[in-house]
C-alpha cells in the first residue's frame, strides 16, 4: 500500500514538473505584438510664383528727378518693346508726361504711371479727380506692373491695333496715333511726347532693341530744345506765359516738384508747344 501512495506522489511530482515546462516554453514562444507604424505624410510643396510674393506689399519709389526715373524704368521699357513691340521712347515719354516723373498722386499712392483707369479692372484702385471728380484708377503693388499693364492695354485693345502698323523706330507717328486712338484728350498730347523723346534720346533706347545705330541727326535734334535761364524775378507761372505753355508743362519737362527756382537755373522750353 505504501508503495501504491509513494508512485502515486511520485507520478504527481512528475506530471507537475512537465506541466510547468511546458508553460515556460510555450511563453518564450509568443510573438510580442507590433507596435503601431506612424506614417510621415510629407506636405504638397506648393510653387510659390514671385509675382505672388511681390503682391503681398505695397513697393513705392521716391524718384527725385527725370534722369533718375530714366534710370529706374530704362530696363523695363526696352523689355516691353521686346515683348508687346511699343517703343521704349513712347512707353517712358508716356510714363513721364503721365506721371510727372514718378512724383504724381498716381504713381506714388498706386503706382500708376500711365493713368489707366479702372476699366474691366478687378484688382486694388484709387479715385482721384481727373476729367471728372473722383475716377477710379487701377492701383498697383509695384510700379513694373504698371509698365506690363500699359503694354496690355495697347495691345488687347483694337483701336490702338493701327500703332503696331507702324515702324517700331517712328516714335513721332506713335505719339500722333496715340492721340488719334483716344489715348489723351489734350490736343498737345503728341507734341509732348515726342519733345520729351527728343530732350531725353530716348530713341536710343528703341534703336538697342531693334539693334541697329542711330543717325546723328537724331541724336542732334533734343540740341536745338528751346531753353530759358532763369533771371532775378522770374517765376514759374511768368515764364509759361512768356512761352505760352502751362505751369505743369515746364514741371514735367525738368521734372520738377515745386515751383521754387534758382537764378542761373536752365529750363527746357519746348518750341513745338507756342502758337
Amino acid at each position: 500500500m505504501k508503495r501504491i501512495v509513494v508512485l502515486i506522489f511520485l507520478g504527481l511530482i512528475v506530471f507537475s514538473c512537465s506541466s510547468r515546462k511546458v508553460t515556460v516554453r510555450n511563453s518564450s514562444h509568443i510573438k510580442p505584438k507590433p507596435e503601431p507604424v506612424v506614417r510621415t505624410v510629407k506636405p504638397e510643396i506648393t510653387e510659390v510664383v514671385a509675382e505672388d510674393v511681390e503682391s503681398s506689399s505695397f513697393k513705392t519709389l521716391t524718384v527725385k528727378s527725370t534722369e533718375e526715373y530714366l534710370d529706374l524704368f530704362s530696363d523695363i521699357a526696352q523689355q516691353e518693346m521686346r515683348l508687346y513691340g511699343i517703343p521704349a521712347s513712347i512707353t517712358l515719354a508716356q510714363g513721364i508726361l503721365e506721371s510727372s516723373s514718378g512724383k504724381g498722386r498716381l504713381a506714388v499712392e498706386a503706382n500708376n504711371h500711365f493713368g489707366i483707369k479702372c476699366h474691366d479692372w478687378t484688382g486694388d484702385r484709387i479715385h482721384h479727380d481727373d476729367d471728372s471728380l473722383q475716377e477710379c484708377f487701377r492701383k498697383y503693388n509695384d510700379a513694373k506692373y504698371s509698365f506690363r499693364d500699359h503694354s496690355l492695354f495697347l495691345t488687347t485693345r483694337s483701336r490702338y491695333s493701327k500703332l503696331f502698323e507702324l515702324d517700331k523706330d517712328d516714335y513721332k507717328a506713335w505719339a500722333r496715333e496715340l492721340k488719334a486712338a483716344g489715348y489723351a484728350t489734350d490736343k498737345k498730347y503728341p507734341d509732348k511726347l515726342i519733345y520729351l523723346i527728343e530732350r531725353y534720346k530716348l530713341i536710343r533706347l528703341d534703336q538697342e532693341v531693334l539693334g541697329v545705330s542711330m543717325p546723328m541727326a537724331s541724336v542732334n535734334k533734343a540740341e536745338s530744345a528751346l531753353t530759358h535761364v532763369v533771371m532775378k524775378g522770374d517765376t514759374l507761372y511768368s515764364i509759361s506765359k512768356k512761352y505760352n505753355v502751362t505751369v505743369n508743362e515746364i514741371q514735367t519737362l525738368n521734372g520738377l516738384n515745386g515751383t521754387d527756382l534758382k537764378i542761373g537755373q536752365e529750363l527746357f522750353v519746348s518750341p513745338k508747344l507756342k502758337n
